[in-house]
């Protein structure tokens, strides 16, 4: 495939459940990834391999991140973001979902990868959140699903 229509595709996962009647998001603290290192992101993501589908993805990245299986029935599209990283001048096409039922009790199965799992309060989110991760939940909370962001 020529480089001109080569554009990385990821999926991001939000693990969310309800905790003494209260939404509760899953966030992890990234390190050693290159990216956004020390921030906190998501519950998990990855990137799509040759002939997977997203779906796939977000099930295969929650086994490995997190040791959780994940029905692919219970994931639900949140949104899709366009996104340029001007650092290294890459675009990406990233698919968000949640996902409120599975199996397992999430660990953290990447050490060198992921400092920190703890569930936060979805109208209590930390400061340091990864920006673009932040416009998600806004962007979502007006109605809206596409993102573009980096531009």
């Amino acid at each position: 495939m020529n480089d001109r229509f080569a554009a990385p595709a990821a999926v991001v996962v939000l693990l969310m459940r309800t905790h003494d009647g209260r939404k509760q998001v899953l966030l992890q603290r990234r390190r050693n990834t290159g990216f956004a290192d020390g921030l906190w992101d998501f519950s998990f993501s990855g990137h799509a391999e040759h002939g997977e589908s997203m779906t796939e993805t977000a099930v295969r990245e929650g086994k490995e991140e997190l040791g959780l299986e994940i029905p692919r029935e219970s994931l639900k599209f949140l949104a899709i973001v366009h996104k340029r990283e001007r650092d290294n001048d890459i675009t990406y096409i990233n698919i968000y979902f949640t996902c409120e039922h599975f199996y397992g009790e999430p660990y953290i199965a990447e050490p060198f990868k992921c400092s920190q799992l703890a569930w936060f309060d979805i109208e209590n989110l930390p400061v340091d959140l990864i920006d673009d991760r932040r416009k998600v939940f806004e962007t979502v909370s007006g109605g809206g699903a596409y993102i573009e962001y980096g531009w």
